[in-house]
């Protein structure tokens, strides 16, 4: 029996839900084992001028309290741009940003000792919104632009826009979002007998980790080894940002020889470390009668925080799905990273994309509100063709290929009972004085790979054992997302063998060298091939031996490699119908080793057809696009704002899936937790920058009252995508952008309260928000224009494109 395609269990789900899985805080303690606290930056901005430790370093059970002179190497670092200090030496850049590092033996005198810790600084004020940064030029990266063939010309670009029936302008803005994993950043280290220092991380890079911890320690990455066995989470907030709890806990081992330890509590987690990135676009777009896009200019300016971390990344898959799933044949997009005194914002599932189709998304509502058209039609008019070149190439340059966006969209609208729905809406709406229903539609175009090219690469270790057993070893790790068990589905398939036969190991350094994080949806698409690639290496070997074994002149079976299968847990030659000449593998695998052939590989695999151009902006970034659609129906109550959710209809085209159970559920919670973003999840700062939702009390993420009340989740086949790891496709973050619907749904609702009139909506969509804008409807529009080439009245001149400093 395929093993590949069948809903096997989550290979922790015992662990998951018995408490018997192991995070880091639950590992038992190291004889002699430190505990680890920090000292931040009091304020937000600030110049330190002296550090005063004396009385720290006096509290009984204190055995280190370290500070930048500490480290042993250069106190900086960064994925791409290295301009983060581990411990803070002159600028205080954030609030809370670490500065001191304290270990005790027990928390109390750890506590105490960050008490008496004094340090002198000058404050300044702190530079906390984008459009702050914006007036100060305090930005991240040089500005960049994407430019799709035919919109290179001013004059030309300028007269699509003087020549269009219809524009519309304006200014979106989009908040972050807290990462919320359940496990908090966390990490413990201990010393080998030769001084190498060995990390267990929280993280979903260890190959970063141990990077960065050599650097720090000033110390080879050989000596450094880094191990994740599980993450209790992660969504993009451990793929950098799990680097300082591991230099520290590695600093603190390096200068005592005693295993240390650090979780963060969850308020400080959430107050010093990187969320979604908080966005402020200015957009045009012209349009026909239909509603067809002619062109669109896109300015987006995103809050980095304090320092590079990924964002200059981020910015650039926000460019690259500026049109999500739109072909719009003249386009401008360009980008700015804005530098704030707040944490360094940094990955989250989506990495970019959200922010950047929630403009066009809003945009195409605008146009529709314009037209006085259903949404869903302008949609459909505007999606790209597969096959069709006037209508499959995107601003960056890449054919969007293989896809069944048409398809998805016109099943869906029959299987929600789109256009009934929406009649009775129409109808409700003109009758209820107190409440607002809203229905809408939207697609997903998402780009799969790394966007820099030579992360697209991963390597596997696979080592079969004489009982007939796997062990296998890959860079990818496991966050609860599956990863783990589609990878032991697929190398059991391989093999022939049940999948109990098949043991995945802790991730490590020393087992997998130079690896990429498990991020950008990729994590089964490569370590998943490099696994096959391994397995493929051992097979030919075996089938070479087999071959030999099992040849039997008597029967006229000369040695063919060919003929030889590994399946159902035997070898046998497929020429031979005795059923006594198959052996068991594992008996097998006892007989290859006595004949000294090899039986462990490593795999190795780099995507193949991802080639992206920074400096000129074009290319080929993704090895394929997972697409999909949704209809939300959400009702808003005119006179308090509370929304609430009536239905979601869910249709991906994820390929042929590994794990369906697993899918299913990345698809169901991919699209809840961006639920939260576009509607409930609200990150406040004080004038301070000051977090003040540090917790579940103040930072609401969906629960299960947040779930619609109707919910239908179902998947397209697509005979074209052939290529990928079994035919499957990456289904870890895609699905978070059908949210987007629910937000369109809401903004849809209130558009029936406007009556006709322009207005402006930002993500999230709370309570507040729906009642700010409902209640602002009837003054005078300043913030958006919608303009017609008839002379209609309007804010702004028709064609005027929008403001950007």
């Amino acid at each position: 029996m395929s093993q590949v395609g069948t809903p096997v269990p989550h290979e922790s789900a015992e662990g998951h839900v018995t408490g018997t899985a192991a995070y880091i805080d639950d590992l038992p303690r190291r004889e002699r084992e430190l505990y680890v606290g920090f000292v931040g930056s009091p304020v937000a901005a600030g110049q330190l001028a002296a550090i005063d430790i004396k009385d720290a370093a006096a509290v009984d059970g204190i055995c280190c309290v370290l500070t930048h002179r500490d480290l042993g190497g250069p106190n900086h670092f960064g994925p791409i741009i290295s301009d983060e200090p581990f411990l803070v030496a002159d600028e205080m850049a954030y609030l809370g940003q670490p500065v001191v590092v304290v270990a005790g033996g027990t928390p109390d005198a750890v506590a105490a000792a960050c008490r008496r810790v004094k340090l002198e600084y000058e404050e300044r004020q702190p530079v906390l919104e984008i459009d702050d940064a914006v007036r100060r030029e305090e930005f991240i990266g040089p500005r960049r632009h994407m430019t799709s063939i035919g919109a290179e010309d001013d004059a030309a670009f300028e007269a699509v826009f003087t020549r269009a029936k219809h524009t519309v302008s304006g200014r979106f803005h989009c908040q972050g979002q807290e990462q919320f994993y359940f496990e908090t950043q966390a990490a413990l280290a201990e010393l080998g007998e030769a001084g190498e220092v060995r990390v267990i991380s929280s993280t979903q890079n260890t190959t970063e980790t141990q990077q960065v911890v050599a650097e720090a320690l000033g110390v080879g990455m050989h000596q450094v080894v880094c191990v994740c066995p599980r993450m209790g989470g992660a969504f993009g907030g451990k793929e950098t940002q799990s680097a300082l709890t591991a230099v520290m806990v590695a600093m603190v081992a390096k200068r005592t020889g005693r295993p240390a330890r650090l979780v963060l509590p969850r308020g400080v987690d959430m107050a010093i470390t990187g969320k979604r990135h908080q966005y402020r676009a200015n957009y045009r777009i012209a349009f026909d009668d239909a509603g067809r896009i002619a062109a669109a200019e896109l300015a987006f300016y995103s809050n980095g925080g304090a320092y590079a971390d990924l964002s200059t990344s981020v910015l650039e898959r926000t460019m690259l799905h500026a049109d999500n799933a739109y072909h719009i044949p003249l386009m401008r997009v360009t980008g700015q990273v804005c530098r704030t005194n707040l944490p360094p914002n940094t990955a989250f599932r989506g990495f970019g994309g959200p922010q950047g189709m929630s403009v066009i998304e809003n945009g195409i509502e605008m146009i529709a509100e314009t037209l006085g058209r259903d949404a869903m039609e302008v949609r459909r008019a505007n999606l790209y063709q597969d096959g069709n070149p006037d209508r499959s190439v995107t601003h960056y340059g890449q054919i969007v290929r293989d896809h069944v966006l048409e398809e998805i969209f016109d099943q869906l609208a029959e299987s929600s009972h789109y256009h009934q729905r929406r009649a009775e809406i129409e109808q409700f709406n003109r009758t209820s004085p107190t409440h607002a229903r809203g229905l809408a539609m939207s697609p997903v175009k998402f780009g799969i790979s790394f966007t820099t090219k030579f992360l697209n690469q991963a390597n596997a270790l696979v080592n079969v054992y004489t009982d007939g057993t796997v062990q296998v070893s890959t860079g990818g790790t496991e966050m609860g997302q599956g990863l783990n068990t589609k990878l032991q589905q697929v190398v059991a398939d391989e093999f022939g063998l049940p999948l109990g036969s098949v043991q995945m190991m802790s991730t490590s350094t020393e087992k997998s060298n130079n690896t990429s994080p498990t991020a950008a949806s990729a994590g089964t698409d490569l370590n998943g091939a490099a696994a096959v690639e391994a397995c493929r290496k051992i097979k030919h070997r075996m089938r070479a031996f087999a071959a030999t074994l099992l040849a039997d002149r008597d029967k006229g079976l000369v040695a063919s490699p060919e003929h030889i299968c590994i399946a159902g847990g035997m070898v046998y030659d497929d020429r031979d119908c005795d059923p006594d000449a198959k052996i068991s593998f594992g008996e097998f695998c006892n007989l290859a080793r006595r004949e000294r052939i090899d039986l462990g590989a490593r795999g190795f695999f780099a995507t193949p057809g991802v080639d992206y151009n920074r400096e000129t902006g074009r290319g080929n970034p993704f090895y394929y696009y997972t697409t999909g659609a949704a209809v939300a129906e959400v009702a808003v109550d005119r006179l308090t704002g509370e929304l609430v959710f009536d239905r979601a209809d869910l249709l991906m085209d994820v390929g042929k899936m590994i794990n369906p159970g697993v899918d299913r559920g990345q698809v169901i919670g991919g699209f809840m937790q961006g639920v939260g973003w576009v509607t409930n999840e609200d990150l406040r700062y004080d004038n301070e920058g000051r977090l003040l939702s540090t917790g579940p009390t103040t930072y609401k993420i969906p629960n299960i009252t947040d779930l619609p009340r109707e919910f239908n989740v179902d998947f397209i086949a697509n005979p074209m995508h052939v290529k990928n790891i079994r035919q499957s496709k990456a289904v870890g973050e895609p699905p978070l952008m059908l949210a987007l619907c629910v937000w369109l749904a809401a903004r849809n609702a209130v558009s029936y309260v406007a009556q006709g009139q322009p207005f402006e909506m930002a993500i999230p969509a709370t309570g507040e928000e729906l009642l700010m804008t409902m209640s602002q409807l009837g003054k005078p529009a300043t913030k958006l224009s919608a303009a017609s080439g008839n002379g209609a009245a309007s804010p702004s001149k028709a064609g005027a494109p929008a403001k950007t400093p």
